[in-house]
């Protein structure tokens, strides 16, 4: 069986011209061309457009993916590494998500007793976050500034560290404190 590019951009919800563009970088070509010049899809393309779907929420770009499916001979070997990936970060953001609520219920609950919030462990509030991925992330969007900020912390003695430490989670106290109340944090 054969889906238009309308069919599969409506069953995927990828748009039509996102289609074409995979088809123009060599990532997902069509299975056939009809004489009218559209593009059709079997079931092979289906399933690799899902792989490059994947791919693409995990954060991989274009150029990544490409490579990725150069190498892959084994399908079900590449939908279980996909699996395992998603499988992983679903944990990340289930942790992620604890946290936030623990953070709440602390907060919910410490709420009228007294004018100070008190967090029982702060460092809790932290849990689940990866700092070397959002390290990554803005060495690779900001290299300059990221250098700066590397040598200014190296400069930090530890009782600079330990100051920042508060500052940090009394704004991250008042951010929960916020999202506690249903207050709008921009």
């Amino acid at each position: 069986m054969a889906w238009s590019i309308a069919e599969v951009a409506r069953m995927s919800g990828v748009t039509s011209r996102t289609l074409r563009h995979y088809d123009e970088v060599g990532l997902l070509p069509p299975a056939w061309v009809g004489s009218n010049g559209y593009r059709y899809y079997e079931e092979s393309e289906l399933l690799r457009l899902q792989q490059i779907l994947v791919m693409r929420e995990l954060g991989l770009g274009l150029v990544e993916i490409g490579a990725v499916l150069a190498e892959q001979v084994d399908r079900v070997e590449a939908l279980r590494a996909h699996h395992l990936r998603l499988v992983a970060e679903r944990d990340r953001l289930d942790t992620l998500a604890r946290t936030v609520g623990r953070t709440i219920a602390e907060l919910e609950e410490s709420r009228g007793k007294n004018d100070m919030t008190k967090i029982n462990r702060p460092e809790n509030l932290f849990e689940g976050f990866d700092g070397a991925r959002q390290s990554d992330e803005a060495r690779e969007r900001w290299p300059q500034a990221w250098e700066q900020s590397r040598q200014a912390i190296e400069t930090l003695t530890a009782e600079d560290t330990e100051r920042w430490q508060r500052e940090v989670t009394a704004q991250m106290i008042r951010i929960a404190e916020f999202m506690a109340a249903g207050t709008p944090v921009a």
